[in-house]
Formats: structure tokens, C-alpha cells, sequence
């Protein structure tokens, strides 16, 4: 049996035939715009790319209002509470780290180190940095079940001593006083703290689960950025 062969004018229909031939351009375009200004190039420049010129007064405006980046870095930064940091700071507002009893604050503490991101030696892990949900949450849950014993302890803490008189978190009237939340956040109640914190006494289904509710939030809002 004899083959012919194949002419280039055969492969040109059979190319033709493959590619559903038209008649069109098939060539590819490019809509995307163009940046503009110093971010565009050309053959005899270079590539397109962001436009990362930064205005030198807007820049000194910045620097002057959040200071050079090694310092805004370290004080607008939210890393996570370090695990030995947060016992010294429950156990500063009256909580009993060494409690065996069940749900207690410092029995969850005790047993929730892996969650709240604590070093592992054994394992070679060092203690996480970031506040994940399940840290967060896990906090959360602490601050709530530690709460009663922060409000019974704030009149006889030093730290909380005004004039000699102790601080209560709570007045006869059952709302929020401002030496209360100043001596529970350490820094100045502001009038947001005083209506978060009366707004959640009043909306709770009773008094008592309110003033729970609202010294944990304070907490949370205080020690994860939020």
C-alpha cells in the first residue's frame, strides 16, 4: 500500500478545520485598564504595576500622629494575652486560681491551658501569639464564671481602696459605678463603659446574670480587642 504525502496546503485546511476557522481575529485582548502617572510602563520602562508614590506631608502627618512603625507596631498591635499573664491578672481581681471546684474560673484556667494557647514544653511548641476564636472563647467563658468573685472581692482589694473606703462595682441601685469599672479595667471609666455596662444589667433576664454578663464583657472588650 502507497501513501501520498501531505501538502502544506492540506495541513493549512485540516489546522483550518481543527480550530473552527472563522474568518475572525483570534487574537487574545487585554481590557484591563492602564495605571496611570509613574505606575504605567512601556517596552522601554518597564512593567505595570501599583502606583506606590506616597505623599511626604501625608506621610509626616502620620508619623506625627502614631509615631515611627517600631512604635505603632508594639502599641496598636492586639496580640493574645500570654496564659501566665492572664492568672496573675484573674488572681489580681480576687479570683482563686488553686479552686477545685467544678466550673470554677480558676479550675477552667488550670485545664484550659491548650486553649488558651500555652506553651507546650513537652512538645516544643512555644505559646501562640495570636488570639484565635477558641482562645477568645474559652476567655470569654473564664471571665463570666470568675465575675461573682470579682464583684464579692473589689471592696477589700487594696488596689481598689479609695480614701480608705473600698470600691463596689455595683451601687444599692444595682448599676455601674465609675471607681467600679476603673478599678475592674485599670484605667478611667469613660461614659461608654458606664452605659455598656448598665444597658447589659438592664436587659438581662434577672439582675444578677446581668452583672455577670456585664463585668465579662467589659473584660473581653478590655483584654481582646474588641
Amino acid at each position: 500500500m502507497t501513501t501520498k504525502p501531505i501538502t502544506p496546503a492540506l495541513l493549512g485546511i485540516l489546522a483550518a478545520a481543527a480550530l473552527g476557522c472563522t474568518g475572525e481575529d483570534l487574537t487574545p485582548t487585554d481590557d484591563t485598564p492602564r495605571p496611570s502617572g509613574n505606575a504605567a510602563g512601556n517596552e522601554e520602562t518597564t512593567y505595570d504595576h501599583e502606583d506606590t508614590s506616597v505623599d511626604p506631608f501625608e506621610l509626616l502627618e502620620r508619623l506625627r500622629n502614631e509615631g515611627p512603625p517600631r512604635y505603632s507596631s508594639r502599641i496598636h498591635s492586639c496580640p493574645k494575652m500570654r496564659y501566665e499573664t492572664m492568672g496573675a491578672f484573674l488572681a489580681s481581681r480576687g479570683v482563686n486560681l488553686a479552686s477545685t471546684t467544678a466550673m470554677s474560673a480558676g479550675r477552667m484556667w488550670r485545664e484550659s491551658d491548650q486553649a488558651l494557647g500555652a506553651p507546650n514544653y513537652g512538645a516544643r511548641q512555644r505559646e501562640a501569639r495570636e488570639l484565635s476564636t477558641a482562645t477568645a472563647s474559652k476567655l470569654f467563658d473564664i471571665f463570666v464564671q470568675a465575675a461573682p468573685e470579682i464583684i464579692a472581692a473589689m471592696p477589700n482589694r487594696a488596689e481598689c481602696t479609695v480614701a480608705g473606703v473600698g470600691t463596689e462595682m455595683f451601687n444599692a441601685a444595682d448599676q455601674c459605678t465609675a471607681d467600679g469599672i476603673a478599678c475592674l479595667l485599670g484605667l478611667p471609666a469613660t461614659a461608654s463603659h458606664l452605659e455598656l455596662c448598665n444597658l447589659t444589667v438592664q436587659r438581662a433576664s434577672d439582675v444578677e446574670k446581668g452583672k455577670r454578663i456585664a463585668v465579662a464583657s467589659l473584660l473581653a472588650a478590655a483584654h481582646t480587642c474588641e
